[in-house]
């Protein structure tokens, strides 16, 4: 299983550094990852493997959220059979 995350806010240093330390603390995998800085914003999308991850997604998602919250920074993550029902007819 896979999950999606976003990660959008001003950029600084060491946000892709926190964000792929938390995955690591909760043994999500990172496959693939895009990111950009538009100006002074940053974005970012992740898909993580979550087959391992070390606590129940929903609290991998809060852990996620308050990354961002403590970071000024939005995280969202979502598993990918909900991202996939958004962007199928």
């Amino acid at each position: 299983m896979k999950a999606v995350i976003t990660v959008t806010g001003k950029d600084v240093v060491g946000i892709i550094a926190k964000v792929s330390a938390a995955c690591a603390e909760y043994q999500a995998n990172i496959i693939d990852i895009s990111q950009s800085v538009l100006k002074e914003y940053f974005a970012m999308v992740m898909v993580v493997e979550i087959d391992q991850i070390a606590v129940e997604f929903t609290k991998f998602v809060d852990a996620m959220a308050t990354l961002g919250t403590e970071n000024d920074l939005v995280i969202h993550t979502m598993h990918e059979d909900v991202f996939n029902a958004m962007h199928h007819i």
